[in-house]
């Protein structure tokens, strides 16, 4: 093969690889989640956990929780809903809250 055909074909290869490389980087950028678990537990202690939740995402809880710990690097809001309605609070990181009538649902806020 001459040089002449080598170098059009060279320069489609690198073409394909920074597309393939700006198309990585731009995906794993826009898919952000917090670092660590949500932990919530049942009336009867069973324990449950979100592991690593995406930001700003409704997350429905397996069972009704009546104790919901954040244990990731981001806020989290909690609801009583399964669709993130009917806001109970905002745990920081580190914090949890025991609440009667059993939140359903929660979002990573920040």
């Amino acid at each position: 093969m001459s040089l002449r055909h080598a170098l059009p074909r060279l320069g489609r290869l690198g073409l394909a690889v920074c597309t393939a490389t700006v198309l990585v980087t731009g995906l794993a950028t826009n898919a952000q989640a917090a670092t660590g678990r949500i932990r919530y537990f049942n009336g009867a202690g069973q324990e449950f956990d979100i592991v690593n939740p995406p930001d700003h995402v409704c997350l429905a809880l397996q069972v009704r929780a009546t104790n919901v710990t954040n244990e990731t690097n981001k806020n989290v809001s909690v609801y009583l809903g399964t669709n993130c309605d009917r806001f109970v609070t905002t745990l920081v990181p580190g914090r949890g809250v025991s609440y009667v009538g059993g939140p359903q649902s929660v979002r990573v806020v920040d």
